[in-house]
């Protein structure tokens, strides 16, 4: 398979069904082999699944294949919340100082008919251009098992291995990493 390009615009609230799916078929499919299928159903219920302000702030994007379907999705943020849907929010979501906090980098999934094609990078660079350009220095997300190599082949360094107990009392292993953005002239 090679590399593919589509069209990448922002995500709007009529896409959240189209995410939705996307998210489940994304999550059910790459994350087969790190994660067992209690942990994976727990993460789908408990953590993934679209995170509405950032459409709201217009910083999470979509890209459709030429059949119309959604082959990706993912973003960025200016927002406190590392990672996790609606869902996982109890408080407001306050925003970060670009001087001197990280951008973060947030939910990027990609339909499993379309991995390993360049979608993710072409997300990621949307993303690290339009946070360099209003001032962020550096990233920061918190990758899934399944998302450590790309984000390690985007420069992503590791900084802390960590796991998330879940309501359910599954258990789920991620990573966060960093990663400065080039610096501007």
């Amino acid at each position: 398979m090679g590399t593919v390009a589509f069209p990448l615009r922002p995500a709007t609230r009529a896409d959240l069904p189209r995410l939705c799916d996307l998210i489940d078929q994304s999550v059910r499919a790459l994350s087969a082999g790190y994660y067992t299928p209690a942990q994976i159903e727990s993460a789908l219920r408990f953590v993934f699944g679209p995170d509405t302000q950032l459409i709201a702030d217009q910083t999470y994007f979509v890209i459709e294949s030429e059949s119309g379907e959604l082959a990706a999705a993912g973003g960025w943020s200016r927002r406190r919340t590392l990672y996790g849907g609606d869902q996982m929010k109890a408080t407001d979501d306050p925003l970060l100082d670009p001087a001197t906090e990280p951008a973060r980098i947030r939910a990027f999934f990609v339909h499993p008919a379309w991995a390993r094609r360049g979608l993710a990078r072409q997300l990621f660079e949307r993303c690290a251009s339009d946070a360099q350009r209003v001032g962020f220095h550096t990233l920061e997300l918190m990758a899934t098992l399944p998302g450590e190599p790309l984000y390690l082949a985007l420069g992503f360094t590791p900084v802390e291995r960590t796991t998330t107990e879940l309501p359910d009392g599954e258990t789920l292993p991620l990573v966060r990493m960093t990663r400065p953005l080039p610096a501007t002239s």
